[in-house]
């Protein structure tokens, strides 16, 4: 430590004498990015356990250019896999089951890390979610309000749609799918083991953004919805829209 004191008191004296200036490197801006703060709030205010997602990786030429991605613009997962199907939405390093609510931990990866996405690990204490195309999702939306459904927080993408709902045990999804004729698998359901990206991460299909905002229940989290109430019309919404997959028969 004294080395390097000393030599910056050497270059300020010289500098002094030259005439020349002499700037340290600029820090990052850690601490002004949407994710960090996003994941600081998710981790600390609403005990949701989040981790860093893998990030999008640009084209080379961008890389080469120290150019930002492009709105639109094509890119591919930071993961090992060159055919990643959902790139910058997943977790990977740290896997998820490092997602934790310590903010001394959750600084650390975003300061390091600014412009990781934010991946919630869904299940135990936190939202489970259940998501669906993003016209499906639209449509049940516009459902929910003219009926007078009240919705927690959902998050949408240019092509889905997540609503956030109370935590469900494995066997209370079970019981509640075994009710219905059959659930289309454009429907998914992230309980325990499951994620999803919180706003405002960029994903290779684009921006996650609240299309319902979070409002403040009585303890001081999100209020959520049950699943129960809100699964018949995301069934049927889901079933509604072209090329929604197969039939899953319970």
């Amino acid at each position: 430590m004294r080395e390097i004191l000393g030599r910056r008191r050497s270059l300020w004296a010289w500098g002094q004498l030259t005439g020349r200036r002499f700037w340290a490197r600029p820090r990052r801006h850690s601490q002004r990015s949407p994710m960090r703060s996003m994941a600081l709030t998710a981790a600390t205010e609403w005990r949701w356990p989040v981790v860093p997602g893998a990030a999008l990786a640009p084209s080379p030429s961008r890389r080469q250019s120290k150019q930002t991605l492009a709105e639109g613009e094509q890119a591919s997962c930071s993961c090992p896999d060159p055919e990643c199907a959902v790139p910058g939405a997943h977790p990977f390093d740290p896997v998820l089951l490092a997602a934790t609510t310590d903010a001394a931990m959750v600084r650390w990866w975003w300061t390091n890390r600014p412009e990781a996405p934010v991946i919630l690990a869904t299940g135990g204490t936190a939202p489970c979610a259940l998501s669906l195309p993003a016209v499906a999702g639209a449509r049940a939306l516009a459902t929910f309000e003219r009926t007078g459904v009240r919705l927690g927080p959902v998050i949408a993408t240019p092509t889905r749609f997540s609503v956030l709902v109370e935590p469900y045990a494995i066997e209370e999804l079970g019981e509640l799918l075994y009710a219905q004729d059959w659930v289309p698998s454009s429907l998914r359901f992230h309980g325990d083991g499951g994620y999803v990206v919180l706003p405002p991460s960029r994903t290779g299909a684009g921006q996650a953004r609240w299309e319902r905002q979070p409002e403040q229940g009585s303890t001081g989290r999100p209020w959520l919805p049950r699943m129960e109430n809100l699964l018949d019309v995301l069934i049927e919404e889901s079933a509604a829209t072209p090329g929604s997959g197969s039939r899953l028969a319970y």
